[in-house]
């Protein structure tokens, strides 16, 4: 789920220690159908389900099943959406996952490629407000490796709450906003979905405070430090101009919890910006990655980011 190490400190998903076999609440309770476990307890949407263990050989294709149908829109690759789920493997009947526990639903770009690719398969064409029931074969999951407390060739078990769902525009738009100042990076203004150019100037010192500037001014809501946004971003060194990670080139939008992100410039730089808009940040050390270095970024760095806010959750 992360792309560049030390933005987000947030458990891979599905990844977090295994939650025990804790009884879900009394419910509607469901019978094993079509090689699907049952759901013993919480049957409904939005209540914690109990999951039994899978009978007999776990089927060997991606299955999908409706325990409940919403009646909002078909989910599509590139929707940025937001789910309640709980995870288990086929022959446990102990979940090694919810968020339902703690109480904070997932976010992600559908199609993105930030989960394993049973989810991403299995939630197309799902419709908002549907509980979805997911046999995840061992090539769409974790595979040959397993990860964490699941074990090597798993087939997984996951029961998901769609919750809601945010088209993604493909490009910020709104208001040029003048870029005079010779000493600060330049940032282009196309809006057709392609990574904009960024002129970072030669012959200028980097500055030793935080800027955070409107490239395109929108007129959407205003960031808080408590929303997930949905983002297309370029990141380049001031030092060389080398860019170091870009959305558009993986071709996915990312999605930030921004209580959750620990670069503080990045944060601190989108919180009160409009979404709709392209903002450029520059982050000194200090606000970026200090005296450590983080793959391909020096350490010391000044970091330099033209991001486009498209939505947020």
């Amino acid at each position: 789920m992360r792309r560049l190490a030390g933005l987000l400190v947030v458990p891979l998903l599905l990844l977090t220690a295994a939650c025990g076999n804790e009884k879900g609440s009394d419910s509607v309770s469901a019978t094993s159908k079509d090689g699907f476990p049952a759901i013993t307890a919480g049957a409904k949407f939005g209540e914690k389900p109990t999951l039994a263990k899978g009978t007999g050989n776990p089927p060997k294709e991606l299955k999908t099943r409706v325990v409940s149908q919403g009646d909002g829109a078909a989910l599509k690759n590139g929707d940025a959406i937001q789910v309640n789920y709980l995870g288990q493997s086929w022959d446990s009947d102990k979940p090694f996952d919810n968020s339902f526990d703690r109480k904070q639903p997932f976010d992600l770009t559908l199609g993105a490629g930030m989960v394993i690719q049973g989810w991403d398969k299995g939630l197309v064409g799902q419709k908002v407000g549907s509980r979805v029931q997911l046999v995840i074969p061992p090539d769409l999951g974790y595979g040959d490796q397993g990860q964490g407390d699941i074990k090597p060739k798993a087939t997984l078990v996951f029961v998901v709450d769609i919750l809601k769902a945010t088209q993604i525009p493909a490009s910020a738009k709104g208001t040029e906003v003048a870029q005079d100042n010779i000493d600060l990076p330049k940032v282009g203004t196309n809006t057709d979905g392609k990574a904009p150019k960024v002129t970072i100037p030669t012959k200028s010192a980097p500055p030793a405070k935080l800027v955070s500037h409107y490239v395109l001014e929108s007129k959407g809501e205003v960031v808080k430090d408590t929303d997930s946004v949905v983002v297309n971003y370029v990141g380049l060194l001031w030092k060389d101009g080398k860019e170091f990670d870009s959305t558009y080139k993986a071709g996915k939008t990312q999605t930030f919890p921004l209580a959750q992100v620990t670069l503080k410039g990045l944060k601190d730089g989108l919180v009160g910006k409009k979404i709709g808009s392209r903002v450029l940040l520059v982050i000194p050390p200090d606000q970026g990655f200090g005296d450590k270095a983080q793959q391909t970024i020096p350490a010391k760095s000044t970091l330099v980011f033209a991001v486009d806010l498209l939505a947020k959750m």
